[in-house]
C-alpha cells in the first residue's frame, strides 16, 4: 500500500469495488469478508484455559469472559489486512452500521491493533454522495452497540450448549434448542395443536342472482323474519355459537331456496352509499419486505433478503436490515416528484407523510428500506443491470416507496337490501359493491394479504345498477350453499415473520435465519406456503414447555430482545445481565439452575401421543409411527403402523389412524417361487421403506398314512442354559427403486432386484470384475476401489460391459466436473480462483476449485450469483475443515512434558476488566458519561487486554 493512503475496511467483498470507485486513489479498500473470528469450540481451547473456558468457550464465574479465536479463513483476511495497515495513515472501519457490523469492527480493532487514528465510518447506501458523506462524518466506535451483540453471542451459546444436550438423550441426536428458533418453533407447533383440537360447525346460506332489467349482481341471504343468520365467524373452534342467530340446516335452505325461487322477485328495501378512504402502508422494513416477497413473489424470507443484499451491495437500494419506517427528506422529495411525474399533480397530499415504526425495538436512526440516492430510477431503467429475482424485488420496493408518499385513496361503498317474502317468512338480502373516485396510492401498489378463516363469509366485490326503495328486482339461480367453519389458517413465512414482530421475538435481521433453521432441522415442513410442524417439533417443544418454560415463554424472550435493546442504549451492563439470567435473582431462577434441578424425564412419555383412544402415536429413532396392542399376542411386541410422510399432524385424526390400522399391510404379498432357491419371493413395506425378501416356504403337515392323522413335527431340542444360540441365517433382502410400488412389482423385477449387485462383466485390460449396485447415494458402477456414479437405477439392471467400460474411460471427475459446470463466475476475492457452480453426486454445489459448498435446500443454482457464491466461500471458510472420525487407538506412553515456552492460539481472552467500561478505551466509554473528548479519534487506543498468547503448537 502507497504510503499515506488511507485503510477503508468493508464487510463484504462485493462492495469494495464500488466504493474504491466512489473514494478513488487515496483510499484502498479491502474486505474482512464477514467476522474474523468467534467463539472457539472445545478442541481450540488451549490445556491451561479448559478449566475456565471449557464447558462453553466463556469464563462464567469471572464476568463471562469469551474466548475468541480466529477461524481459519480469518487469518488469512489478519494478515493481508495487517499488511495493508503498515502502510496507512489512517484507518477507516465500514462494516455495517447494525450490532453485527459495530461487534466486526471492534474484533478488527482488537486483531489489527493499529497504531494510526481509528474512525467509524458508516453509511446507509452505497453512492457516490452517500460514501463521501460517510468520509466526512466519521465517529466513534459504539461499545454499547459491541455490549449487546456479544451479550446475545454469549446469551445463545449458554442456552444451546446447556439444553441441546437434554433434547438429544430424550428426543433424538442432532436436535437443538435456541432462544428465538424454539419460540419461533413452538408458534407453529401451537396453531398446529390448535388445528387439532378444532371442532367443525356447519351452516347454510342462500344466494341469489338479482336484475334490475339488463343488469345483474349477486346476493346474499343475511335475515330471515328478522333473525340474523349464521355466520362462520358466529361460531368458536369447538363449533359452538358465541351469540345468538338462526342457523339453517341443509333441509331447511333447500326448502326456504325453493319457496323464494317459485317467488321470483325482490323488494328494495334499502341502498345506503357510505363514503370511506385508505391511506398507503409505510415504506418497508426488514419484516414488511419478507412479508411482501413472500405474498407477491412467492420467495421465502432468506431468498428475500438475499436479493435484497445483492441490490445494496450493488448500490441500488438502501441498507435493508432495518426496522424503522422513516424516510429522510431527500428520500421523501424524490418519491413525491416521481409521483407528481407519473400520476399528475394530486397524486401526493398537500404535506409529506411521515411514518413512526409499531416495531417495539425500532432504531429510529436508521432509515426505511428504499431506492438509492436523491433520485430513485425506474425499475424499467435498470433492469439491463438487474436478474430477474433482483428486479422484482427493485420494482416492489420501488412501488412501495413512491407509493407511501402519495395520497389517500377514496371510494364509495353501497349496500342494497332486497326482501323477498316466500312460504310465509321475510328473507332479506344484501349485496355490495365499491367503486373508487380517486385511486391515489392504488395506481402505484396495493400491499398483499394473508389468508383469513373469515374470507368466505365476505361479499364478493362487485359494479351495482341504480337502484331505488320500492324497485322490484328478478330473482333466478336461487342457490342453497352449505358451509363450515375452518380452522386457523397455518402460518407462512410470511405471516410467521409478522407474528414474531409482533411479539417482538428476534430482530429484522434474524427473521430469515430463524424460519430457515426450523426448516433444516426439521422441525417444519412446507406444503406451498404453508409451514407444517413435524412430530419432531411436537416432542422437542413438548421437553422445553414441561421443563424449560420460561425459556420457551414469549413474554420472557421478547424480554430478553428488550434487555439488549437496554444494553445496546447503555442503560444496562452486560456483565450484571448475563449473571442474573445464567445464576438466576429474585426474579429469574437462572440457567443454570433450571438444567441442575431438571429431574426425571421420562422418554417414552414424552415422545408418546394418544390418538383419540385408537392408538398412540410414538416418535422414534427412524421418526413417527403409530403402536397399538398385538391382537394375536397380546403379551408380546405391539403392532406398529406406519405413518404417511405426507400426513400432516392435524390430519392425524382418530378415524384415519383407524384407517390406517385396518389398511392391508401392504408388503405381506406373495410374489411367486424363486426356481433357485425355491423360496418364496415376498414383497413388504417396513419402516425404511418397501424391500423384496426371500423367505422359506412354510413346512408342510406330516400325515400318518395309517390314520390319516396329521403328525406333530418333533419338538426342536432347546440350547443348555447360558450356551450361545447359532445365529441364524440372514434372509436376502433388496430395496424397491424409487420408481417402483409395492403394488405393482412383480416376481421377474423383484429377482433382478435380489441378484444386485450384478455383475456386468470383466474389465479385458485389469480383469478385474465391473458391478453394478445401489448404495446410500444411488447406482453406481465398481472396479476394485474405483466407483462411477450412474445417471439412474434402470441402468442397473440395462448396463453393458461396454457402457460401463465407456463410463471408466473418462476422468473421474473431469468429464463430470466439465459437463455439470452450470455456471461460472469471475475469480474469488480469497483463493483468486475461478467460481464454478457445479452438479455433483449429492447435488449442486459451488467451488473456487479448493473450498466446496453445497448449495442449501430451497435455492437452485439460477438463484446463485456472483456475490452469493462469495460469501456461501466466506462462510464455509469461517467454519474451517470437517472434524476428523476419531479413531480408537492405542494410548502412548505417557511421557513427562518438556518445559517449553509456550505460544497460544491467535486468541484473545477477553477478560472482565478489559470489557469493564472504565477500560474500553477504544472509544473511552464510561457508565456515567461519554464525552466528546474521551471520544477522540485521534488519541484512540486499542482496548487494554490481557495480551494474546499464543496455543501450543500441534506436534
Amino acid at each position: 500500500m502507497a504510503e499515506g493512503k488511507k485503510l477503508v475496511i468493508v464487510e463484504s467483498p462485493t462492495k469494495m469495488k464500488s466504493i474504491q470507485g466512489y473514494l478513488g486513489d487515496g483510499y484502498e479498500v479491502l474486505s474482512s469478508v464477514g467476522h474474523i473470528r468467534d467463539l472457539a469450540d472445545k478442541k481450540s481451547i488451549p490445556a491451561e484455559k479448559k478449566q475456565a473456558y471449557g464447558k462453553y468457550s466463556i469464563d462464567v464465574d469471572n464476568g463471562f469472559d469469551p474466548y475468541y479465536v480466529e477461524s481459519d479463513r480469518g487469518k488469512k483476511t489478519v494478515t493481508e489486512l495487517k499488511r495493508a495497515l503498515k502502510g496507512a495513515d489512517e484507518l477507516l472501519l465500514a462494516t455495517d452500521e447494525d450490532r453485527e457490523g459495530e461487534a466486526i469492527a471492534w474484533h478488527l480493532l482488537e486483531t489489527l491493533k493499529p497504531k494510526v487514528p481509528v474512525k467509524r465510518m458508516v453509511f446507509h447506501e452505497i453512492t457516490k454522495d452517500a460514501i463521501e458523506a460517510a468520509v466526512q462524518n466519521t465517529r466513534e466506535l459504539d461499545l454499547a452497540l459491541v455490549d449487546a451483540q456479544e451479550t446475545r453471542r454469549i446469551l445463545d451459546r449458554l442456552y444451546g450448549w446447556d439444553v441441546s444436550p437434554v433434547l438429544w438423550f430424550k428426543v433424538q441426536q442432532g436436535t437443538s434448542a435456541g432462544r428465538v428458533q424454539s419460540a419461533a418453533t413452538r408458534m407453529v407447533v401451537e396453531r398446529e395443536r390448535e388445528r387439532m383440537a378444532f371442532v367443525s360447525a356447519s351452516y347454510w346460506g342462500i344466494d341469489t342472482v338479482a336484475a334490475k332489467a339488463a343488469d345483474s349482481f349477486g346476493a346474499r341471504l343475511v335475515r330471515v323474519d328478522g333473525a340474523p343468520l349464521a355466520r362462520g365467524t358466529d361460531f368458536d373452534d369447538m363449533g359452538v355459537l358465541k351469540k345468538a342467530v338462526l342457523v339453517l340446516d341443509e333441509a331447511a335452505a333447500r326448502e326456504l331456496a325453493a319457496a323464494i325461487e317459485s317467488t321470483g322477485t325482490a323488494t328494495v328495501s334499502g341502498v345506503e352509499a357510505k363514503p370511506g378512504t385508505r391511506s398507503p402502508r409505510a415504506p418497508f422494513t426488514t419484516s414488511t419486505l419478507q412479508q411482501e416477497a413472500g405474498r407477491k413473489l412467492s420467495m421465502s424470507a432468506k431468498h428475500a433478503m438475499s436479493v435484497a443484499q445483492r441490490l445494496y451491495e450493488k448500490g441500488f437500494i438502501t441498507y435493508m436490515r432495518t426496522d424503522s419506517t422513516a424516510l429522510s427528506k431527500q428520500a421523501v422529495e424524490a418519491a413525491r416528484e416521481q409521483a407528481v411525474a407519473l400520476y399528475g399533480d394530486k397524486a401526493v397530499p398537500a404535506t409529506p407523510r411521515v411514518y413512526r415504526s409499531k416495531s417495539k425495538n425500532a432504531q429510529e436512526a436508521h432509515e426505511a428500506i428504499r431506492p438509492s440516492g436523491d433520485t430513485f430510477r425506474t425499475p424499467s431503467s435498470v433492469s439491463g443491470e438487474l436478474d430477474r429475482d433482483e428486479l422484482r424485488v427493485y420494482d416492489l420496493i420501488w412501488k412501495r416507496t413512491m407509493a407511501s408518499q402519495m395520497s389517500d385513496a377514496k371510494y364509495e361503498t353501497t349496500t342494497i337490501t332486497l326482501e323477498a317474502e316466500a312460504a310465509g317468512k321475510r328473507a332479506e338480502f344484501t349485496a355490495s359493491g365499491t367503486v373508487y373516485t380517486f385511486k391515489g396510492f392504488l395506481e402505484a401498489y396495493e400491499e398483499g394479504r394473508d389468508e383469513k378463516r373469515s374470507d368466505d363469509d365476505k361479499n364478493e366485490e362487485q359494479s351495482l345498477p341504480a337502484v331505488v326503495a320500492g324497485d322490484v328486482l328478478q330473482l333466478s339461480d336461487v342457490e342453497p350453499k352449505g358451509h363450515s367453519t375452518s380452522p386457523k389458517p397455518r402460518y407462512t413465512e410470511a405471516s410467521l415473520v409478522k407474528a414474531l414482530e409482533e411479539k417482538g421475538i428476534g430482530r429484522p435481521s434474524t427473521f430469515a435465519s430463524i424460519i430457515d433453521v426450523i426448516l433444516n432441522r426439521g422441525y417444519v415442513t412446507k406444503r406451498g406456503q404453508a409451514l407444517i410442524p413435524t412430530w419432531l417439533a411436537f416432542s422437542v417443544i413438548r421437553l422445553l414447555e414441561e421443563h424449560f418454560a420460561d425459556l420457551v415463554d414469549y413474554d420472557f424472550t421478547a424480554a430478553l430482545e428488550d434487555d439488549l435493546d437496554a444494553i445496546a442504549r447503555g442503560e444496562q451492563q452486560r456483565v450484571d445481565w448475563l449473571k442474573d439470567f445464567y445464576f438466576g435473582s429474585e426474579d429469574h431462577v437462572g440457567l443454570r439452575n433450571i438444567v441442575e434441578n431438571l429431574g426425571e424425564i421420562d422418554a417414552r412419555a414424552l415422545n408418546s401421543t394418544p390418538i383419540g383412544g385408537v392408538a398412540t402415536l410414538r416418535f422414534g429413532k427412524y421418526g413417527a409411527y403409530l403402536e397399538i396392542p398385538n391382537a394375536d399376542d397380546p403379551e408380546g411386541e405391539p403392532r406398529r403402523i406406519n405413518i404417511p410422510e405426507d400426513l400432516a399432524p392435524d390430519e392425524l385424526t382418530p378415524a384415519k389412524a383407524q384407517e390406517l390400522i385396518d389398511a392391508p399391510v401392504a408388503g405381506d404379498r406373495v410374489l411367486g417361487e424363486n426356481p433357485e432357491t425355491q423360496k418364496l419371493v415376498v414383497v413388504k413395506d417396513g419402516r425404511f421403506g418397501p424391500y423384496v425378501q426371500e423367505v422359506d416356504p412354510p413346512a408342510e403337515e406330516s400325515v400318518d398314512e395309517a390314520t390319516g392323522e396329521v403328525v406333530e413335527a418333533a419338538p426342536v431340542e432347546k440350547p443348555k442354559r447360558g450356551a450361545k444360540k447359532p445365529a441364524a441365517p440372514k434372509p436376502r433382502t433388496a430395496s424397491l427403486f424409487k420408481s417402483m410400488s409395492v403394488d405393482t412389482v412383480d416376481l421377474e423385477t423383484a429377482l433382478r432386484l435380489l441378484d444386485l449387485p450384478r455383475t456386468v462383466g470383466i474389465d479385458p485390460e485389469t480383469e478385474t470384475p465391473i458391478t453394478a449396485q445401489n448404495g446410500r447415494y444411488g447406482p453406481y458402477l465398481k472396479k476394485g476401489t474405483d466407483s462411477r456414479t450412474l445417471q439412474n437405477e434402470q441402468q442397473l439392471f440395462d448396463i453393458t460391459l461396454e457402457e460401463a467400460l465407456a463410463v471408466y474411460a473418462q476422468p473421474k471427475y473431469g468429464a463430470r466436473a466439465a459437463a455439470s459446470a452450470l455456471k461460472e463466475f469471475e475469480a474469488d476475492p480469497v483463493s483468486e480462483k475461478p467460481i464454478k457452480v457445479k452438479d455433483g453426486r449429492f447435488g449442486p454445489y459451488v467451488t473456487d476449485g479448493v473450498t466446496n459448498v453445497t448449495i442449501p435446500r430451497g435455492q437452485t443454482p439460477d438463484d446463485i450469483t456472483y456475490e452469493i457464491a462469495v460469501q456461501m466461500l466466506a462462510d464455509k471458510r469461517a467454519k474451517g475443515p470437517a472434524p476428523k472420525r476419531a479413531t480408537a487407538r492405542k494410548a502412548p506412553a505417557k511421557k513427562a512434558p518438556a518445559k517449553k515456552a509456550t505460544t497460544t492460539k491467535a486468541a484473545a481472552t477477553k477478560t472482565t476488566a478489559a470489557k469493564s467500561a472504565a477500560s474500553k478505551t477504544t472509544a473511552a466509554k464510561t457508565t456515567a458519561a461519554k464525552t466528546a473528548a474521551a471520544k477522540s479519534a485521534a488519541t484512540k487506543t486499542p482496548a487494554k487486554r490481557a495480551p494474546a498468547k499464543k496455543a501450543p503448537e500441534a506436534k
